[in-house]
């Protein structure tokens, strides 16, 4: 196996998990963070961290020059499969008219009539863009067709890019929005049909190809009753839960995740004292799912709550309250929520400056939910960090020092990344 040493290191951010502190259980210990540092990899892994004047010898040998580097993002919460733009709705929202869901329905006009080989064009195009700002896992939704066959359309083009390692994970999102044919007008079925249809006919054609489901548990889309459904059938189906919850309103979706064992509820803006702590105990007291009756998690781990500091800029909505999460011992991870009507970024470091500048999370707390956080919401233990024997996914920064993305906000600081121990072009 050939090596690679990566030398040069101003500040490493390994996020080693072994070197968790418990007096600092959402920020970083200062054992995490080296400097003038190296690493070591080898077949796509690291395989050494420490100081540069330590360092083994290795097949290569690559100087970055005095600058920062850290895992690559991890973005937990991404809606990439689409076609068509919603700027006039955008325009519109910034002239002061309201946000509703209502506007997925646009969104889903375009991307039905897109051909295959668009969508597909399209989708990589994103990725590539994400990439280019140094997320290095990503997730991605169905949710734009809201039919069974172009559910299935995008479930096998997102799961064929998982297969090709352009992707990492791939979620069902077929309880978007109740779409138009579904109004319950001139005889056609309304609401109670379509959560029928998700949760039979097309969940069973979807869920060979994806392993979550999610559900937009929402004043505008679907209550918590249909939600349970929806997530009740997926975990019967062996999928894992996500939930969008708690965005406009106090809607249930935050309660009904913690309760069923969800790994993660998302966009969390709107948060009574009760669901604060209702996040809080999950991660206190993360048990297997055979553990507590009624919880339909397949796995260890809290219910993360997924903030989406991007989507919250655009729509204008208060954001959501990170600070007081963290504070009461909630999971927290930061997303882009990439899509094209309420956050059209993926732009990570700019959602990191965000939680840094506005939500008022310390820089290593917002790091942590942007790479660990957001490994945890997938439940993935390779990624998020630069411990010995994790993927090599690294984000090298045109800064000797990580505090440069709040201190430079908006600035290009991505200098290179790498995945799978390679480079990107």
């Amino acid at each position: 196996m050939a090596s690679t040493l990566i030398t040069g290191i101003s500040e490493l951010w390994t996020l080693d998990p072994a070197l968790d502190d418990p007096s600092t259980p959402h920020g970083v210990a200062d054992s995490q963070v080296l400097h003038d540092a190296a690493l070591v990899i080898e077949d796509g892994v690291i395989a050494w961290t420490g100081c540069a004047a330590d360092a083994p010898s290795a097949d290569r040998r690559v100087d970055v020059n005095g600058r920062a580097v850290l895992p690559g993002w991890v973005d937990s919460h991404s809606h990439l499969i689409f076609d068509g733009d919603r700027a006039a709705e955008f325009e519109a929202r910034m002239a002061g008219e309201a946000y509703a869901a209502g506007g997925i329905g646009v969104t889903t006009g375009a991307t039905r009539s897109a051909t295959d080989e668009r969508l597909r064009e399209l989708v990589r195009g994103r990725i590539a863009e994400a990439v280019a700002g140094g997320t290095t896992t990503m997730e991605t939704k169905t949710g734009y067709g809201l039919t069974l066959e172009h559910e299935l359309r995008s479930a096998r083009l997102a799961s064929s890019l998982v297969e090709s390692g352009e992707l990492d994970e791939a979620t069902f999102l077929g309880a978007h929005l109740v779409p138009a044919e579904f109004d319950g007008r001139d005889g056609r079925p309304g609401a109670e049909g379509y959560v029928e249809l998700v949760s039979g006919e097309m969940l069973a054609a979807v869920a060979p190809h994806v392993r979550w489901i999610d559900v937009f548990c929402e004043a505008g889309a679907f209550d918590p009753e249909q939600s349970e459904r929806v997530l009740r059938a997926g975990a019967a189906a062996g999928l894992g839960l996500r939930v969008h919850g708690n965005q406009l309103g106090r809607s249930g979706g935050v309660a009904l995740a913690a309760e069923l064992g969800a790994a993660s509820v998302d966009h969390v803006n709107h948060l009574s004292t009760d669901d604060v702590d209702a996040l809080a105990a999950t991660a206190s007291h993360a048990t297997r799912a055979t553990d507590v009756p009624g919880r339909l998690a397949v796995d260890a781990g809290p219910t993360v709550a997924t903030v989406l500091p991007a989507c919250d800029l655009s729509t204008r909505a208060p954001l959501a309250p990170a600070r007081d999460l963290l504070d009461a011992g909630a999971a927290v991870a930061i997303a882009s929520n990439c899509n094209p009507g309420t956050s059209y970024t993926s732009a990570m470091g700019f959602c990191v400056a965000t939680a840094v500048l506005q939500m008022h999370l310390s820089l290593a707390e917002a790091i942590r939910a942007a790479t660990r956080g957001g490994a945890l919401a997938l439940r993935r233990s390779d990624v998020g960090h630069l411990a010995v024997g994790a993927r090599a996914d690294l984000h090298v920064l045109d800064a000797p020092a990580a505090i440069h993305l709040a201190y430079r906000p908006g600035m290009p600081l991505t200098h290179q990344v790498w995945r799978h121990g390679a480079p990107t072009p």
